[in-house]
This record gives structure tokens, C-alpha cells and sequence, in this order.
């Protein structure tokens, strides 16, 4: 997950406050890949239920990566600022949270002068959309010249009427998300790895009090009915308290937090969206070894799970025993759930439903 912002809008604050937050959590401690990335795992108290229930040395949530990319100024699609290191951190990304600033600290100044998250998003918005202006007419030239250099093959064909529709939605205003392109037509666009293609989350950093309180009395309102008409999750957050929580230990912020009313931190939300928007979700394995969460698709089926797990899983596939995690913990034992009749057989085409347990059966 790319965190997107103009400069002073708190996605550094936020950044490190998610990652220093969770610096040790079980046998997945915070993994610093270079200074601006980190790896933190996934809050789900359905992973410490299953260890209450097999008590294994080994605990190993899902992890979500966030990297915290340079600060967007206008016109950085022209390369000014830290454009072209912006843009190149962004295409790697497989989601991006907008961070917007709703919050009125003003002792931080504002890049634009004033606090107004919706102009800051359609800045944000903006200079995305004339990146990748330029992306697809700089593919659409190279592509073109090789289709006049002889005849040009039913693929190029289908990669350039393609691309053209994604132009036109571009010079329109639309994102590259909203066209809907038929197979063939959507291979070239997938390798242009367009910024606006990518599933978006925004997330409205607000004073502490105003989260507390109701933050759609707030600018958070109009941001969260921007991202309905964008079909964009929303997360608002105060980057603010989560920097205190960060200095907490685990029950102590908990407890922080139900001082305040609040029912969690800010990760496991923004987990949550990321999830959502990516069209993901968490099947475990469990046992006295291990237990573990692992993220597939929402339409993956049993064969591509065990693929997640090991690709000998999916090559010598036989079939998968499939359980529900409730139903596990419910019952205490995998032979309490068999004479209940919860454990079942499955085969390849099953399609994993969000908090399996699975154990994959296969030959090598």
C-alpha cells in the first residue's frame, strides 16, 4: 500500500506511527526493508483464538506493506519536486491511500495555504491522471510504430484500441479504473501499470477530538461521499493519536483507546480497507506446529490456495479438509469438529471462503 499525500499532510507521521506501533507482535516482528517501507502484520483475533486452541511455538499473521512515498507537489508529473521518485514508488504499489488533511494544527503550515482536503485530492487526482496521460501516448507512439512497421497482429490491434480508450477517459477527466476494457484490451493497459488503474483508499487524517467526537460533522463527510461516487474505501484517522498509541505498549493502548471510546487503531481499519479494495482475504492453517493466516483472492479456489502455501501443494493436488475457524475454536480439536461433522472434503474448484482452516492434501 503506496501512502499518498501533499507535503505537511501527516502520511510520514502516520507511516511511522503504524509501523513503530507494532515493532514486535508474536513471531512477526516490524521489518524495516529500507527507510521509507515496512512490513507489519494484519490485526485478526481470529489467529489468536486458533492459538488458544493448539498453542503452537509459531504464530504468523497476514502482513500488509506500507510505503511511505515522497510528498506530491503540483506538477509533479513534469518530474518537479520529487515527481519521478513519487511516480516510481506509486507504480509499485498494489493500493494507494490518499492521506488527506483535514486536521487545523497551525503551527503545519500547508503547502497550498489554507487545509482543504478536497482541493488537495483533486490536486493528487490530477497529477496521477496526466502521468499517465503521458504514459499511454508515449505507449500508444512506440506501439504504433511497430504496427506500421507490417501487419499488425490481432494482440497489438486489441493493445491499441485499448490504450485509445483509456486516452480518451483521461483527456475526459476519468481514471483508468473506470473503463471497462474485454480481455485482450486490457493487456497493454495492465503492463502500462497505470497510477489511476490502482484500487484507491482515503484516508482523512482529522484532529484527535473531531475522531473522538463524529468526524463526518467534519471534512471527513464530503470525503467520505467523494469516495462513494469513486468506489474508493474510507478510513478517517488521527495521524495525531496514533503517534501516542505507537508509545504504548499493546494493553495499554487498548486500554487508551477505550478511554476514548474507540474500538481499535488505525492499522487494523486501514488493514481492513486494503483488503476490501483488493479484492482479498485470509484463509489459516493450524496446529501444534504453527498457525498461520495467508491471503488469497476472494475468488480463489482450493488448488490456488495451496499454491500460496507451496507450488508443490497446487502441482500434486488431491484435495483440501476445510473448516471454519469459529467452528474450530468452538470445538477445541479437529476430532471434535469431525464428530460434529464441520470437516469437509473439498476439491480443487472449491472456492475458499474468508476464516477456512485448510490442510491440503498432495503427492509429489
Amino acid at each position: 500500500m503506496g501512502i499518498v499525500g501533499l507535503p505537511n499532510a501527516g502520511k510520514s507521521t502516520l507511516f511511522n506511527s503504524l509501523t513503530r506501533a507494532h515493532a514486535a507482535v508474536g513471531a512477526f516482528p516490524f521489518t524495516t526493508i529500507d527507510p521509507n517501507t515496512g512490513v507489519v502484520p494484519v490485526p485478526d483475533d481470529r489467529i489468536r483464538q486458533l492459538a488458544d486452541v493448539f498453542h503452537p511455538p509459531r504464530v504468523i499473521p497476514a502482513t500488509v506493506t506500507f510505503t511511505d512515498i515522497a510528498g506530491l507537489v503540483r506538477n509533479a508529473h513534469l518530474g518537479e519536486g520529487l515527481g519521478n521518485q513519487f511516480l516510481g514508488h506509486v507504480r509499485s504499489a498494489d493500493a494507494i491511500a490518499f492521506v488527506l488533511r483535514a486536521f487545523s494544527a497551525s503551527d503545519v503550515s500547508h503547502v497550498e495555504g489554507r487545509v482543504d482536503p478536497l482541493r488537495d485530492l483533486e490536486i493528487l487526482e490530477l497529477e496521477l491522471a496526466l502521468a499517465d496521460l503521458g504514459t499511454v501516448e508515449r505507449r500508444l507512439e512506440r506501439v504504433g510504430k511497430t504496427a506500421r512497421a507490417g501487419a499488425a497482429s490481432r494482440e497489438l490491434q486489441a493493445e491499441v484500441a485499448g490504450l485509445e480508450q483509456v486516452r480518451q477517459a483521461l483527456d475526459q477527466g476519468l481514471p483508468a479504473r473506470r473503463v471497462r476494457l474485454g480481455a485482450e484490451e486490457s493487456v497493454g493497459v495492465r503492463e502500462a501499470q497505470l497510477l489511476t488503474a490502482k484500487p484507491l483508499i482515503f484516508v482523512v487524517n482529522v484532529d484527535e477530538q473531531e475522531l473522538i467526537s463524529d468526524p463526518a460533522q467534519g471534512w471527513a463527510g464530503p470525503l467520505a461521499d467523494r469516495a462513494r461516487a469513486e468506489g474508493a474505501d474510507f478510513v478517517p484517522v488521527s495521524a495525531k493519536l496514533e503517534a501516542e498509541l505507537s508509545e504504548l505498549q499493546p494493553l495499554e493502548a487498548e486500554e487508551f483507546l477505550a478511554g476514548l471510546g474507540l474500538q481499535e487503531a488505525g492499522l487494523g481499519r486501514l488493514s481492513r480497507a486494503g483488503y476490501h479494495a483488493l479484492r482479498l482475504q485470509t484463509f489459516f492453517t493450524a496446529g501444534e506446529k504453527e498457525v498461520r493466516a495467508w491471503t488469497v483472492s476472494q475468488s480463489a479456489n482450493a488448488k490456488e490456495a495451496a499454491g500460496v502455501i507451496h507450488t508443490d501443494f497446487a502441482k500434486g493436488f488431491i484435495r483440501a479438509e476445510v473448516c471454519g475457524w469459529h467452528e474450530l475454536v468452538q470445538a477445541g480439536s479437529y476430532a471434535a469438529v469431525r464428530e460434529r461433522g464441520q470437516r469437509r472434503l473439498e476439491g480443487r474448484d472449491y472456492l475458499v471462503q474468508d476464516g477456512d482452516v485448510m490442510h491440503f492434501l498432495f503427492h509429489v
